[in-house]
């Protein structure tokens, strides 16, 4: 291989990876290979660094890479003089074995160097090695990728040799390293590299061979119908996405979930393409949130709404892995796999909807809050006294403020909640409505478990403010008094975001006219961990904890203000 500058590709094809990791594992494979040239001096200036994911694929594409890397100047300080060289000036048999150990066993010992440190001379060997070839930067580079992937679980699996195996996240399959249209000598996981790919699972012929580093993207594209760039198939999913959503005079919803989602798919498709699907509108009956989250979460689905009202429409959309001229057979299937679905959502929410939100409460006596701190419904008694004291502080109405706390975990019980977690509260609130409880109770419920409060507290949200706090205050006084306070970056309790939900709800009661930030009431910081503390059982509270509560709360507030 003549000293000169190539592109270089390398790609590793794997059966498929998992797709919430698969961004950041061709990120990391391709800072992995890059990281190692470039110590070795192997990129030349002005090298480009393109990572690629596919399902089935990561690789990494370098505009300008050296076929070998320059000579480097070296001076290696040996040992003292008088250890290394005996009367006469000859090697000792301690310089022979560190010379042997530098590589340099070959060096006349009469031209080694002699530097002083002040205290006594040494011996320093000095001269020009030859830079890295490639093969050895790159087999380096990729053995240094593999082991830095940020793989969420490893594998083992057998090699063809039936013999040896390797561990990875998933069987690897094929290894291309091209320095142009050349191939680099170097193997990992048991597989020589080449220049033989495999294109789309069903879409290609077979294997596509790649003719040099910078014909990867065009003829994995034309020959292997697989669009290699993570970037480019998530840029042209979300254009059929809106374009599809245009034509239907619909939206996909402005929510963070529609962009994971799009992420998510970008990484189970290799050449995707946006299909429409339908279902039965009497499934309209049951609550959206239910019917969004199993289509998202379940199907890989991107709901359509109307653009008027925001409602959920009975259309929605399909990213497929294949492309074809009739897609019938593929819009038809998934029809039929979501159906069951949405029945499921429609049979948990007509039965739960048989027994009242309150029947539930009592439920709660048998599910566990905390080993050292009780039940459930122990946790809903405390959240239901600091309510009413909190309600009583502000003049709030304190029967409603009970009620809400009193109603707050009652859907844990439900059919729904049990199916789909993330519904907590959201159902609740719907169970209330049917049972007909007041508008300030079910608002409570319903935006119970937001992070943070984000509007002036008014007249009809007090009652919504009132559970917000409870609860939090609740979960920072109960949690830090068991010993479980945030210690680094462990928080398994969300005592950080308790406490940012607490202040950002004493501001709005502020913004709101309940409080005067400049005057002490009508409630405090203070009385309410006083208040807290007074719900759970004598000596449950060790002396110090309020105080170390309140120190955490301003020191998270001093750290909001400073940012």
């Amino acid at each position: 291989m003549t000293t000169n500058i190539r592109p270089l590709l390398v790609e590793l094809l794997t059966e498929e990876l998992p797709p919430k990791a698969l961004q950041k594992l061709g990120q990391a494979f391709a800072e992995g290979v890059r990281a190692t040239l470039d110590r070795h001096g192997l990129l030349a200036e002005g090298c480009a660094v393109t990572p690629y994911s596919t399902p089935r694929r990561l690789a990494v594409h370098l505009s300008a890479v050296l076929a070998q890397a320059p000579d480097q100047a070296y001076a290696e300080k040996l040992m003292p003089v008088k250890i290394g060289l005996t009367e006469d000036g000859k090697a000792t048999p301690a310089l022979q074995k560190k010379l042997a150990a530098k590589g340099l066993e070959n060096i006349d010992v009469s031209t080694l160097d002699r530097e002083s440190d002040g205290k006594q001379d040494y011996l320093v060997a000095r001269g020009t090695a030859a830079g890295s070839q490639l093969a050895a930067g790159l087999q380096e580079g990729i053995e240094a990728a593999i082991d830095g992937l940020p793989i969420p679980k490893v594998m083992r699996y057998q090699l063809a040799d039936g013999v040896s195996t390797v561990k990875f996240v998933r069987p690897a399959h094929g290894l291309i390293a091209l320095f142009g249209a050349d191939v680099v000598p170097v193997s990992a996981l048991g597989l020589a590299a080449g220049r033989e790919t495999l294109g789309h699972r069903f879409m290609s012929a077979g294997a596509v061979a790649i003719a040099d580093a910078d014909a990867y993207v065009a003829t994995l594209a034309e020959k292997g119908h697989v669009v290699a760039s993570f970037e480019a198939r998530r840029a042209e999913i979300q254009r059929q996405l809106q374009e599809e959503a245009t034509r239907l005079s619909a939206t996909l919803g402005d929510d963070p979930e529609v962009a994971a989602l799009l992420d998510e798919v970008t990484a189970l498709v290799e050449h995707p393409t946006v299909y429409v699907g339908q279902f039965e509108e009497q499934f309209l009956q049951v609550p959206q949130e239910c019917l969004i989250l199993t289509m998202r979460l379940n199907q890989k689905y991107f709901p359509l709404f109307d653009p008027a009202t925001g409602r959920l429409t009975h259309r929605f959309l399909i990213v497929s892995n294949m492309r074809t001229d009739n897609p019938v057979n593929i819009v038809e299937g998934n029809q039929r796999v979501v159906r069951p679905r949405l029945a499921d959502a429609q049979f948990f929410f007509e039965t739960d909807r048989k027994t009242p939100l309150a029947a539930r409460v009592e439920q709660l006596g048998s599910i566990v809050y905390h080993n050292k701190l009780g039940t459930q419904l122990e946790r809903v008694e405390r959240v239901r006294a600091i309510a009413r004291g909190i309600a009583g502080e502000l003049g709030g109405d304190e029967s409603a403020a009970d009620r809400a706390a009193m109603l707050a975990k009652a859907d844990l019980g439900s059919n729904m909640v049990g199916e789909f977690p993330e519904l907590q509260g959201i159902m609740g609130a719907y169970y209330a409505a049917g049972d007909g409880e007041p508008a300030s109770v079910v608002e409570a419920l319903r935006t119970q478990y937001r992070n943070r409060y984000d509007a002036p507290v008014t007249q009809d949200t007090l009652t919504a403010a009132t559970l917000f706090i409870a609860e939090r205050v609740e979960t920072l006084v109960g949690i830090w008094a068991i010993g479980l306070a945030p210690t680094g970056e462990r928080d398994p309790f969300g005592l950080r975001r308790a406490a940012l939900g607490l202040i950002s709800a004493f501001e709005q009661l502020a913004a709101g006219g309940w409080l005067k930030i400049s005057q002490n009431g009508p409630l405090t910081l203070d009385g309410l961990l006083e208040l807290a503390a007074g719900t759970f059982p004598a000596g449950k509270i060790p002396g110090d904890t309020l105080a170390e509560v309140r120190t955490f709360i301003y020191e998270r507030y001093r750290n909001q203000l400073i940012s």
